[in-house]
This record gives C-alpha cells, structure tokens and sequence, in this order.
C-alpha cells in the first residue's frame, strides 16, 4: 500500500471517529471511547509518517482520488517535508487525545467537543497531504471551521463568544488570500495541481504579490504580528487539550502551508523577501513576549509566548531565504533545518505547557496567577513536567529548546558572508531582537513558575488541590522526556530534517550522528559545536555532588524555622509577590510605548478603613489602530445597510429597475 493511501485511510478513520462521536455524545463512556480511539488513529498516523520519514526516500509518493474537481481529481503526496510535518500534527493529536481521556471528565459540555476533536485532527492531516489546491483549500478551511466550533463550545460565556467571532472573520479572510494566491500560481492555464505550479514561471511582480498573499493567509493562522489578534482570544477559550493542538500543532499547519508555497511551488527567491520575514519575525518575536509578560492569566500568557516563537521560526525561515537567494546552500540548509528543528521542538514544549495549564485548571479551577502558589506541594508531578517546558521554552540546556535557538544564533553569525547591505544590517537586528526576547522569556517563565508553584497557596482552592489522573499526567511526562531527548541527542532530529531541507535547498548539513561524542556541529568543528550530552551529564554531576556535599557537610548546621516574614508574624498570602508586581518593572519600561499601559492607585480618605485598589490597563495598539477602525467601518455600515431588508415593494422594484439601468449603462459605455 502506498504511504499516502496509508495516511489516507487514518484520516477516513477520524472522520468515522467524528461521526460516531456524534452519536455517542450522551453516553457516559463517549468521552473514553473517542478519545482512546483518536489516540490509537493518531498513532498509526504518526508511525507511518515517521517510517517515510527515517527512510528519507528521493522520490515523494502520490495518489489520485476521484474527488474534488472533476477534471482536476483530489491529488494527495507524501514527500520529506509533509512527513515531517505529519509527525508534529500526530505526535501533538496522541498526546492531547491520551490526555483527553482523563481531561474530559470534568468537560461540562463534551457533546460539544468530541465529533469537533477526531475531525480538527484529520482537517490537519489533510492539508499536509494535499497536492493540489482544492484539497489544500478544502482541508485548510474544514480545519478552521472545526477549531472555530471547538472555540465556541463554551459559548455561554461571552468572552469565548467573541473570541470566536474574531477567529472566524480572521480565518475566512486568511482563507480568502489563499484562494487568490493559487489562482496566481495557477496562472491562466489554470494548473491548479502542485506539479503544475512548480513547473510554471512566475514574472517577480507576481512572484512578490504571492508571497505577501502567504504572509497574510498563513501568518494569520500562525499568528504572525499584525495579524495575532485571534489568538490570544481563541486559545484561552477551547479547552485545555484543544488549546495545546491549536498553540502546539495547527500553527505548525500554517507554517507548512508557508513553506510548502514559498520554497517549494513559488520558484526562486528574490534576496528582499528575507527582508519581509526578518522583520515580521523580529517584531512578532519581541511584542509577542513583551505581551506575555504583562498577563496575569496563565493561558493568555501562554498563547502570547506562542507568538514569540512563530517570530523565531520566521527569522529561521527569512535566513534561509536569503542565504538561498545568494546561493549559499550549506548556510541556507543552516537556518531552514533551525526553523523546521524549532517548529518541532515548540510543538512539544508548547503542547506540555498548554497540558501543564489545564490540569492546574481542572485541579483548582483558576487561570489567575495572582490566586495559585505552593502547587508544588500538591501538584508534584505536574509540577515537574511544567518546569520541563519552562525551562524547554527559556532556551536553557540541555533541553531542546536550547539547541534549535543555537542553530539559528550559527545561522545569523554566518550573515556577514552575504552581499546585500540590507540584509547584512538586518540580519543582526533580528538576531538581536531574538537574543532580547530569549531574555524576556526567561523572566517571563521564572514569573509563571514561581508564582504559580512556589510559594504559599493565595485561595482555598489552590489549597486543597489534588494531583491530576494518571493519564494526563502520562501525556505530560511524554513530552517532557521528548523535551529532554531532543536537548540531548539533537543531532538525531537535525538528521532527520535533512531530507526536507534537501527537497526545497537542493543541500543539507552534513550527518550529525556520527559526530564523536554525539556532538552537533552545523559549520565547522573549529566554528562552534555543542554536545548536549555532556552538558546533561556535567549538570547532573554538578547537582549531583552539590546536594551530597550539603547533606554530607552541612547537616549537623542545618535547622528549620518558619519563613522570614520581613518582621510581620503570620503575614497573610496575599501579601506575596503577584505577577502583577513581577512584571512591573518591565510594564514601566515598555508599556507606555507598547501597550499605553496606564496603572491607577485609588487610595482611601484620611480615616476611612477601606481597601486601597490598584488596577492596570493594557491595550494592543495593533488592535486600536489596524482592526478598531475597519470594525467600525464595518458595523457603521451595516447597520445603515441593514434598513435596506424593512423597504416596501415599491421601493425593491425601484432598486431592482435602477440596477437594471445601471448594468445597461456599464454595458453600453464598455461596448
């Protein structure tokens, strides 16, 4: 059986999955049902992508459906680069269904979930295998419209209900911009399969028209700034498990859909179009974690930081254009395996955060930050497994997170070697402006963690909190070891990347796994090289010994006593660090300029015992000034045109004899 009718077959088996949801919804035992089968589906999806995958065959494998149009057919291929990206969207869809299991106990409405949950996955798979541009528009719109129904499944609550409106409006017009663009690529032959695109040649005025088309239609599902906004609104509102395969996975889908268009069917790129992506990357990459920093809701927070990464993988991708551009291919194979290594590694450390989230949610019932603390003590495990992803997404060795960031720190030292001024200005820019937001996320993180899991407890709730079910807690641990194995073998990832950064570059970097001592070294050993196992070794050593030594030399001078209260004897919890106050400093700094951040203090009279208030607004001046003025324009005029449907007969027949006068009118001047 051919590979793609394989992944093919696994799709047919979600979607049968979807429907039998729909008649399972009322059974108590839906939820395990479902979610067990979505997780042994996703499974066997993810075993056949990582089978093509290792093989690393030369030739892709294709198949032709009779489906879609009728003299075009449903083309699906299989090639280094789809199972890549199948491997990301089958090992997050495994993980959030195993995590499902135990998670959509507490799910008030899972009715509203399940069939959406089975179909969300197979829209996913579908637009990675697609190779024609009706199966990719088709998979790519079946996708959003399942995710904006996993969004809207606690419609009751009104916030949801508007963050559904704005990603519904957001993936349409997403949608729209695609259309157009494989009408451009398609060109007036109307080859709309991906071998003919590939074949056609552009002229660049086209060229560049497509590649801004991509900007708009995949950036905005992958949550590229400007076009954010929906994000951080959707992902807080679906449910936990649904939040990590939107945050972890489906902006992974979009990134596919960039790469698949702008390296593979768009031809030879233009030096400047690296420009475009370093800057949206740089911007997205700094704004994204700055917003992070100033959220006191834990899944705000997270969807913000998703944006920071989205950022870094466009500077990776914009480096690999234009090292591609200068024909510099080993540099190019570079940056694109940094970017395709990141989208892999955010996938896993994201996803673990996003579960990390929801089962702090499901144990406490709280998202606030200001009302969690001492979740160690309760939530050992959990907490581990969030401090993994922490320190995973900090870009901290040994974890993976560490060793893609490094990648594409090597790619941007490798900038001077090109010729255009303007990338030699730029590409340090954006190097920098990555460097500052590592740092950002690193005190963004050392706020979530410390403040959600040390410390005391800040309500009843966080107090009386239980460890969550065995198997959430085995989807979070997975991730968190997947996060550790990446770190300290990255050199059997970057080998398996190879083989796609061969299909779009033409090169590759050379093999890392027979590095001595497992070491990576992308360049030149005498350039840079790391070694993410002897890093893990020297830090368990380190600790190791260190821990042995206090207990061993400092044991008989230890002594306990209660916590330094700074002079007030049973000081209430409240009066902890909150994140609020963590984030103050750099609020101060940035958030005037970034976010008109504005903190008003409302103290009580001389004599009145009342609590004293303090309250902090931020806005997103993204939103104010680019999509505040066209809603605007938008309801203005639908509001006037909505009188239009309470006219009289009379009137209808008037619009309808005018409009009849104004087509003669367009027909007789154009004639």
């Amino acid at each position: 059986m051919a590979a793609p009718a394989a992944n093919l077959i696994c799709i047919a088996a979600l979607l049968a999955i979807a429907v039998a949801a729909i008649l399972l919804a009322r059974a108590k035992a839906a939820t395990p049902i479902v979610y067990g089968a979505a997780f042994l589906a996703s499974l066997v999806a993810l075993a056949l992508a990582l089978q093509h995958l290792l093989a690393a065959p030369s030739d892709a494998a294709e198949i032709v459906l009779p489906l879609g149009l009728p003299w075009l057919g449903a083309h699906f291929r299989l090639d280094a680069l789809s199972a890549l990206f199948l491997v990301v969207v089958n090992l997050g869809g495994a993980a959030a269904s195993l995590y499902g299991i135990g998670y959509g106990r507490h799910e008030s409405a899972p009715a509203r979930v399940l069939p959406f949950f089975a179909a969300f996955l197979a829209g996913m798979n579908l637009v990675v295998l697609a190779a024609d541009a009706f199966s990719f528009l088709l998979g790519w719109e079946f996708m959003s419209l399942v995710s904006w129904a996993l969004v809207l499944s606690h419609h009751r609550v009104a916030e949801n209900a508007r963050a559904a409106l704005i990603y519904l409006v957001t993936a349409s017009f997403g949608t729209f911009c695609l259309l157009l663009l494989f009408g451009l690529l398609a060109g007036p032959a109307g080859g709309y399969g991906f071998d003919a695109m590939r074949a056609s040649t552009l002229s660049p005025q086209v060229s560049a028209l497509v590649l801004c088309l991509a900007l708009l239609g995949a950036g905005s599902k992958a949550g590229l700034v400007p076009f954010h906004v929906w994000l951080p609104l959707a992902h807080p509102a679906a449910p936990s498990h649904v939040s990590a395969l939107m945050s972890g996975v489906m902006t992974k889908v979009a990134i596919y859909g960039f790469i698949r268009i702008v390296f593979d069917l768009l031809g030879p790129p233009d030096w400047w179009w690296a420009m475009i992506l370093l800057v949206f990357g740089g911007i997205s990459a700094l704004l994204g974690i700055l917003s992070a920093l100033m959220q006191q809701d834990l899944k705000r927070l997270l969807a913000y930081s998703t944006i920071e990464n989205i950022g870094i993988i466009f500077i990776g991708l914009g480096l690999a254009l234009g090292f591609g551009a200068n024909d510099m291919p080993a540099a190019a194979a570079l940056a694109l395996t940094a970017a395709l290594f990141h989208v892999f590694n955010h996938a896993l450390f994201k996803s673990l955060l996003f579960l990390g989230a929801g089962a702090v949610l499901s144990a406490t019932g709280l998202r606030d930050l200001d009302r969690m603390g001492g979740l160690i003590h309760r939530m050992k495990f959990t907490a581990f497994a969030f401090l993994a992803g922490a320190v995973a997404i900090s870009a901290l060795p040994p974890l993976n997170g560490f060793a893609s960031e490094w990648l594409m720190f090597q790619a941007v030292l490798i900038s001077p070697d090109l010729p255009q001024w303007g990338l030699k200005v730029m590409v340090p820019t954006a190097g920098a402006m990555m460097a500052l937001s590592a740092a950002l996320v690193a005190a963004c993180f050392v706020k979530v963690f410390g403040i959600a899991f040390l410390g005391r407890p800040r309500s009843p709730a966080v107090a009386e909190a239980k460890e969550v079910d065995r198997l959430s807690l085995a989807a979070m641990l997975g991730f968190a070891l997947l996060c550790l194995l990446a770190g300290i073998f990255p050199g059997f990832v970057i080998d398996a990347i190879q083989p796609a950064a061969q299909l779009l570059l033409g090169g590759s970097l050379p093999d890392q796994s027979d590095q001595p001592w497992l070491s990576i070294v992308p360049v030149a050993e005498a350039r840079s090289s790391y070694n993410g196992l002897l890093v893990f070794i020297f830090i368990v050593l380190s600790a190791g010994i260190t821990t042995l030594l206090i207990h061993r030399v400092a044991q008989r001078r230890l002594r306990r006593a209660p916590p330094w209260d700074c002079g007030f004897p049973n000081a209430d919890p409240v009066t902890q660090y909150s994140a609020g106050s963590f984030a103050q400093p750099l609020r101060r700094v940035f958030g005037t300029l970034a976010f008109q951040a504005r903190e008003q203090v409302e103290m009580p009279a001389p004599g009145d015992t009342g609590a004293a208030r303090f309250r902090v607004e931020l806005r997103d001046f993204i939103w104010d000034i680019g999509y505040a003025p066209i809603a605007g324009i938008v309801d203005f005029a639908a509001t006037r045109l909505n009188r239009l449907q309470f006219l009289t007969i009379r009137r209808y027949l008037s619009l309808v004899f005018l409009a009849l006068v104004g087509l003669l009118l367009v027909l007789a001047i154009w004639l």
